[in-house]
Order: C-alpha cells, then sequence, then structure tokens
C-alpha cells in the first residue's frame, strides 16, 4: 500500500476492533430500515449527512451513535445488523465537511458542538426512546469525548475506543513538543495530501515548520495553523473540552494499548472525571480496558512482540455488554468487572484493580551512574536504586540533522508502532545507556512513569528524551515506555523561558504509563538524549519562535548524576 490513504485506512480499521458485521440483502430483505444521508441540521445551518438504521417493527429505542471523518458504513455493512435485531437503532454521521456532509473541514473545532446538536435531534426522533450511547474509535473516540462536558441530556453512557479529549496535549503538543509524525502525518492524510512513505519521511524534515502545509497538493492550511499555535490558548479551547471533567455526568468504558498514541490520556480521562465529579454514580461508574495493543485493539501482537492468547479480546463484545446493562437495563458481566482491567506485559496476563495508581504502589527512584562515558551500549553507565556520591558527568552532542530515529513506541503514522530491539539505535554516541545488573527476582512496574534530569545545554532551546526498556537474556532490548521534555517549558507550559547556555537546570520527563514484569535474569534499562524523530520535531536549539527556524544548530548537552543533582527515573513498583 503505497499511499498515505493507508493512514485512514488504519484508522478506520479501529472501527474494526468493534466486530463489523458484513450484510447483504436488498432493502425488501433488510432485517432493519436503512435511511441513507438523512441531513440532520447544526445550529449555523450546516446539514451532516446520517445514516440511520432502525428496526422494522414501530417502536421507540435506545441509540448507538457514531460520528465520524472516515467514511459512514452504508446500508450493506456495518453493526446494523447486531443492533437493530437486540433492539437498537444505529445511527453513523460525516463530520464537518467529510463524507456527504457540509461545512470546511477543520479537524477538532466543531466537533463540541455538532455533537450536542446531532444528540440533540436524535432524541428528538419518534424513534428514539430517549438514550443514546456513543461509540467509535480514534477521532471516534474523540467525538464522543469532544461533546462529553456539554453533552445533550439524551447522552447516557460512552465506549471510546483509543480516544482523546484535548486536541493540543492529547496529540498535537507533548512536553512542549510537537508530535510531528502524528499531527503532521495524519493531518497531510486526512487533509487530501497525495504521498508515498518515501515522500512522507521526506516531508518530516521540511523548514520551515511554520509553513509545513504548503508543500502538499493540494495545500493543507490546517496544519499551519497547528504549528503557528505551540501553547494552549484560545485556538486550543476551541478544539477540546478545556478540562471540564466535572461536568461529565455519563458512565464511561475507555478502551486503549499501551503502545497507543493515547495510552495516557486512556486512563486519564476518566481519572479525571473520577476526582472532580460531585456525583457518586459517576465517579462509580469511569472504567478502563487497556491492552498490550497499538492503535488497534484487540489482538495478541504488536510491534516485534506476541503478547499470547490472553492478550486477544473481544472488544465488540465487550462493547455490546456495556450498551445492553447501560441502554437496556439488561444485567450482563459489567457490573462484576473491575474498574481497572489492565494487561501485565512480562507476565502477560490481565489483572483487575479499583484504582490508578495502584494503592499499593512503592515509588522507587533508580539512579543514574557512570564514570562519565555512558555513551552508547559500549558506555560505563548503569542503574540502581542507590543515591550517586561524586560521579562525572556524562556528555554528547545533539545534531537536529542528524536525529536519534523513532524505533517503536506510541506511533500511529509514518514510523514503527510497538516494542522493537533498541539494539541500532544504542549503538549511537548521542543516546546515553544506563543499565541495571540483571535481576534476582521479578520486579513488576505498574503506573505513571516519571524521570527527573539535571542537564546544562550550550543551546538557548533544546530537548531532553527518555526511554524505559526491557533487556531480555538474549540481549534484545524492547523499548517500553518514553517522553520529552522542550527546555523552554522546563518549568512551565504555558509561559516559556530559554535557557542560558551552560547553567545547570532540572528537568522532569513525563513517560506516560506502563504495566510490565521484569522477569528474573531481565535488566531495567533507561536511555537518554535528546531526539526520537519523527515521532517528535527536533529541536533547532536556537530557541527562535517555534517554527520559523530554516536550519538545525548542534547542542553539546552535559547530564549530571552526583550527589548534587541526583538524576533518577521513579518507578511504580508493585509488591508481589
Amino acid at each position: 500500500m503505497r499511499r498515505l490513504t493507508a493512514i485512514t485506512s488504519l484508522i478506520t480499521a479501529v472501527f474494526a476492533a468493534v466486530s463489523f458485521v458484513q450484510i447483504r440483502a436488498t432493502e425488501t430483505e433488510r432485517p432493519f430500515i436503512a435511511e441513507i444521508d438523512v441531513m440532520v441540521p447544526m445550529r449555523d445551518g450546516t446539514k451532516l449527512a446520517t445514516n440511520v438504521y432502525r428496526p422494522r417493527k414501530d417502536g421507540r429505542y435506545p441509540v448507538i451513535l457514531m460520528r465520524s471523518p472516515y467514511g459512514k458504513p452504508g446500508a450493506e455493512g456495518g453493526e446494523a445488523l447486531r443492533y437493530t435485531t437486540a433492539g437498537y437503532a444505529m445511527v453513523v454521521q460525516d463530520c464537518r465537511g467529510r463524507g456527504q456532509s457540509q461545512g470546511t473541514w477543520d479537524p477538532f473545532r466543531f466537533d463540541v458542538e455538532d455533537g450536542f446538536d446531532t444528540q440533540e435531534w436524535i432524541g428528538q426522533q419518534p424513534w428514539c426512546n430517549g438514550s443514546i450511547g456513543t461509540a467509535g474509535g480514534s477521532y471516534v473516540g474523540w467525538t464522543q469525548w469532544a461533546s462529553a462536558a456539554r453533552s445533550s441530556r439524551y447522552l447516557k453512557t460512552m465506549v471510546p475506543i483509543v480516544p482523546f479529549a484535548h486536541a493540543y496535549s492529547d496529540a498535537a503538543y507533548v512536553g512542549g513538543a510537537c508530535q510531528l509524525s502524528l499531527l503532521m502525518g495524519w493531518g497531510a492524510g486526512v487533509g487530501g495530501a497525495k504521498l508515498d512513505p518515501e515522500i512522507l519521511q521526506k516531508s518530516f524534515r521540511h523548514l520551515p515548520l511554520r509553513d509545513f502545509g504548503d508543500q502538499f497538493t493540494p495545500k493543507v492550511p490546517f496544519l499551519n495553523d497547528w504549528i503557528q499555535h505551540p501553547q494552549y490558548d484560545d485556538y486550543w479551547k476551541q478544539r477540546g473540552i478545556n478540562h471540564d471533567y466535572k461536568d461529565v455526568t455519563v458512565p464511561v468504558l475507555n478502551i486503549g494499548g499501551w503502545y497507543d498514541i493515547f495510552s495516557k490520556t486512556t486512563i486519564d480521562l476518566v481519572d479525571r472525571v473520577h476526582d472532580t465529579s460531585t456525583d457518586r454514580m459517576v465517579r462509580r461508574n469511569q472504567f478502563v480496558i487497556i491492552g498490550p495493543w497499538g492503535h488497534g485493539v484487540g489482538g495478541r501482537k504488536v510491534g516485534d512482540l506476541d503478547f499470547g492468547d490472553e492478550a486477544a479480546l473481544n472488544i465488540g463484545e465487550r462493547q455490546f455488554q456495556w450498551f445492553e446493562y447501560w441502554l437496556q437495563g439488561r444485567e450482563t458481566a459489567v457490573k462484576d468487572w473491575p474498574a481497572y482491567h489492565l494487561f501485565v506485559m512480562g507476565e502477560n496476563r490481565w489483572r483487575g484493580e479499583n484504582e490508578w495508581p495502584l494503592a499499593r504502589t512503592r515509588y522507587t527512584d533508580y539512579y543514574l551512574h557512570s564514570g562519565g562515558k555512558a555513551n552508547s551500549l559500549e558506555g560505563d553507565g548503569s542503574l540502581d536504586t542507590k543515591k550517586p556520591g561524586a560521579e562525572p558527568a556524562d556528555q554528547y552532542s545533539y545534531d537536529g540533522d542528524d536525529p536519534v530515529p523513532t524505533a517503536g513506541g506510541n506511533n500511529l503514522v509514518g514510523v514503527p508502532i510497538g516494542p522493537f530491539d533498541q539494539s541500532a539505535v544504542e549503538k549511537r554516541p548521542d543516546v546515553l545507556v544506563y543499565t541495571t545488573a540483571p535481576l534476582d527476582k521479578d520486579l513488576e512496574v505498574t503506573g505513571p512513569i516519571k524521570m527527573t534530569l539535571f542537564a546544562r545545554s550550550t543551546a538557548r532551546d533544546t530537548d531532553f528524551t527518555a526511554k524505559l526498556v526491557d533487556v531480555h537474556p538474549d540481549g534484545k532490548a524492547y523499548n517500553l515506555c518514553d517522553g520529552i521534555i522542550r527546555a523552554r517549558y522546563r518549568n512551565s507550559a504555558t509561559e516559556p523561558t530559554l535557557l542560558e547556555p551552560g547553567k545547570v537546570e532540572k528537568y522532569e520527563i513525563d513517560l506516560w504509563a506502563i504495566s510490565n514484569v521484569f522477569l528474573k535474569g531481565h535488566r531495567v534499562r533507561i536511555e537518554v538524549s535528546s531526539s526520537n524523530f519523527p515521532r517528535f520535531d527536533r529541536n533547532p536549539n536556537s530557541g527562535n519562535p517555534f517554527g520559523s527556524d530554516t536550519e538545525m544548530l548542534t547542542a553539546d548537552q552535559t547530564i549530571l548524576h552526583d550527589a548534587e543533582h541526583p538524576s533518577h527515573i521513579d518507578l511504580p513498583v508493585i509488591p508481589r
């Protein structure tokens, strides 16, 4: 598959994770009524193309709603058969400016209002009983959360798969760095650009970033808009729920994967509703399922690793049971589900938990050590729980023209997804490698991961990255999670401050979260560097306004790990 349209094929495949059933029948033979491209009016007069599937028997039914930019299943396909047979109506709608819908396609911009207006329209139809459940994945997970805080009175529950709720912090910018391959790769695809994979890789190196969207035919202007707003401002507030988690009032089942681009937010969203809602029943009915998956959920293999039969999960059946319970009032297994259904990698099994982070967590600091030569796998870097004393610092040069390549992880477009052997990356002199001795017993790490670095740079702005790795006895080193911090945002995500070259600064790096057992004989490894490209954009090290640079400067980096500057990673260790 040579075209970037493979992007939308991959994301559309998330729909397949909820078990679409193919239907081949004439209108008279079909066991449900199908109304195709009903034009539903929004508050500004724009009309959105909407397919309605409902049982042939007259009556009022609960409704399953999907709002998608990736196309609607027609009368010949979809889950219409399953749900209409079970006593539901199903509604699938093209987002504004997509498919047969009117209006301008501006990703994220209108989904808050359009979601509400669509729910209001559905709730007033003679075939709706006043109850709506929403479903779907990726952007269709976003369209659910987009209207969740200001939802219609008819919304009763949601099942977002690999979802997000803030286009800025969940998709566009992480640690102050642009998620380049996701934002620009996906954005180019849904913006109509026709690109071969090789051209896509070349496009990631385009400078200046502020006119990234102009290199395509046709041009994609919203790509430039995203670069021109590198901080959370009014532009992005219109493209998210503005952190109003307390206003979410319905039961939610979030489904995601440890290697998904939205792995962190899959858990965080329900946690924030739980923490801020004043409604006891709402707090009690926020659920998460998270497995060893990328953006496509439910399978057993991702990247280089096969997590076994137990990893495979019938997501469609879980979703159906959820809707049966919340929309039909039928007793299903939902009432016995744990709030957090986590797949623990390493030992490769599911486990139920009642809170996040786990109450029994013992946060344990693992400190960086070396004799000043931690560069590459051949260096002298080590990792243990002993605080450092007097130790020489490690140094490397970061050259934006030769960045550390992305080798798996939480990706979607243009780069590998999932766990991969990091051996090639660890050969580079601009990658510092710190490894424990082989473990004498299993070590479970389940929860959020944070890295603290003490560093100085010759640049006015630069990046620092960290990666947690599981080293197997055969020497293969598989990435678990990683993160980045842009130096100008080290103290504040909204008020950037440039560096004083040569001054030691403290950096907090969010590596998101993971659940993994480092088995006996394995080793824990941390990689530290300054780039992870093209997952994240390359910092030009200049300190100039974001997106304006046309060349890359080199920065000399120093990582300190001594008594005064104890660089370390904080691991959420679970007693066993």
